[in-house]
């Protein structure tokens, strides 16, 4: 059945693509060969770490630090990492195409090695791959590269936006291009999340850069008064539910049992017993946070195949923790489920003997979206309803300005987003000057309520995968 829902999705897509390059076929010359569309561009289909130096050439490009403003300080530059890969290339006299990822708030490495589709794609369309690391994440650090001085304070995090990231791509590309004297060949825009919505803002700012964007998981409109603060975890709710209402009633009463057993004589001791906590002491609000996470993530990562993107997870992880806390031999003891389902997401692999709920490493180096999300990238997700997988809560953008005024000194900007790439009535924005963009979500995709659900135009279409991740 699963194999069957693939191809004829597969199909949809092909017919997309093949109309999709078509269209853009009387302004450029590319390869015409049709194409197959096995997967999301996001889909970790994971190509060999082990042989990285195969997959691509890693390059470095001198960037400059400010690119709307002409003070000395602006001409300051850095080294912005990118990795191409030639081996599918047609060549610049044929035209051939230059595919480009936009990169996310993460090691570029990271995205590359997780994005199957791209290489997949590429030998049809004899492209060019090329994957551009965003600024202030990865090795792409201003400042002398040197991370903590890139991020000391607002004076250097300041530079961290994505106009400036997007000016960034604009400036790598057309110096790219030039260099392989491949003016002629035309450039498509791939990116999935934060760089799914970058990939659409990068078509709509930069149309005479790139002729085309593939935004999977791009939730260009979970923004203040546009998307309601109850939708990311509305989707949650429901993945969980849908894969069993047990497993939903455990989880949504897991909460206050946690809380009442935390405050009993004795309960941080039996917490910390039940969950494997490392150490000899567990507070609830971290035990909390840490189930949260646990559950957010692998619905965030809920694809239909094995993955290793955030961590090593089975196919359907969400409908694998609700398999463990479903299990018979776990009788009535409601830790001894959730424990089940945790170890899902953080110990798949079985080489954890506990868990540390105090650590707060970055293996993917995603500490910069703290400073995006206190200024331009106001996302409001926390609000829970009573019928909600987590406790009732309300979303308050007040408490998103105070968290990220005393940890920045900055007050954040909840409507730049919509002035500067729109939002409200985007099907009207779109429709008077954008082209050329394809939108794929998944609704079991808890970012799909801020995307981008129905086809605006000919030519800006959206896919939607009903059970897709």
């Amino acid at each position: 059945m699963e194999a069957t829902k693939k191809r004829i999705m597969a199909t949809r897509f092909q017919f997309l693509w093949f109309s999709f390059f078509t269209l853009l076929s009387s302004t450029v010359s590319i390869a015409k060969t049709t194409p197959r569309f096995p997967s999301s561009v996001v889909w970790p289909e994971q190509l060999s770490r082990s042989n990285t130096n195969q997959l691509y050439k890693t390059k470095y490009f001198t960037q400059i630090l400010d690119h709307f403003n002409f003070n000395p300080q602006s001409y300051q530059t850095f080294q912005q990492r990118y990795l191409v890969n030639d081996t599918y290339w047609g060549g610049a006299d044929k035209k051939a195409p230059i595919f480009v990822y936009m990169g996310n708030e993460g090691d570029i490495e990271w995205f590359a090695q997780n994005t199957g589709f791209m290489f997949e794609t590429a030998p049809r369309f004899k492209a060019l791959l090329v994957f551009i690391e965003h600024r202030f994440y990865g090795k792409s650090m201003p400042f002398g590269g040197v991370k903590d001085v890139a991020y000391r304070n607002g004076s250097t995090l300041g530079y961290l936006s994505s106009t400036q990231a997007l000016a960034d791509y604009a400036t790598l590309i057309t110096n790219l291009k030039q260099n392989l004297t491949a003016t002629e060949s035309p450039v498509i825009v791939f990116g999935g999340s934060y760089g799914g919505m970058l990939a659409a803002w990068f078509r709509l700012k930069y149309p005479h850069i790139t002729i085309g964007a593939l935004a999977s998981s791009s939730p260009i409109l979970n923004f203040v008064n546009i998307t309601s603060p109850y939708s990311f975890n509305n989707i949650i709710t429901q993945d969980f539910r849908s894969a069993s209402e047990n497993c939903y009633k455990v989880i949504k009463g897991s909460w206050q049992l946690i809380e009442d057993t935390a405050d009993q004589r004795g309960g941080p001791d039996l917490l910390s017993k039940a969950f494997r906590i490392c150490g000899n002491y567990v507070d609830q609000d971290s035990l909390q946070s840490w189930l949260y996470t646990a559950y957010v993530y692998s619905a965030m990562t809920d694809y239909p195949t094995p993955s290793n993107f955030l961590s090593p997870l089975p196919a359907y992880p969400v409908k694998q923790m609700c398999n463990a806390i479903d299990d018979p031999a776990t009788g009535n003891d409601t830790f001894a489920k959730l424990y089940g389902a945790a170890n899902i997401y953080y110990n798949y692999s079985g080489s954890a003997e506990c868990f540390n709920l105090s650590d707060d490493s970055d293996p993917h180096g995603l500490g910069g979206w703290r400073w995006q999300a206190c200024t331009e990238m106001i996302m409001p997700t926390g609000g829970n309803t009573e019928e909600s997988i987590f406790p009732a809560s309300e979303w308050h953008y007040e408490n998103r300005a105070t968290y990220c005024k005393n940890n920045f000194g900055v007050e954040p900007r909840p409507n730049w987003i919509a002035t500067e790439f729109g939002g409200h009535d985007i099907h009207r924005v779109l429709k008077r000057f954008g082209s050329n963009i394809i939108f794929f979500n998944g609704l079991r995709d808890p970012w799909s309520g801020g995307g981008v659900l129905k086809n605006i135009s000919q030519s800006i279409v959206a896919i939607v995968a009903k059970e897709g991740e």
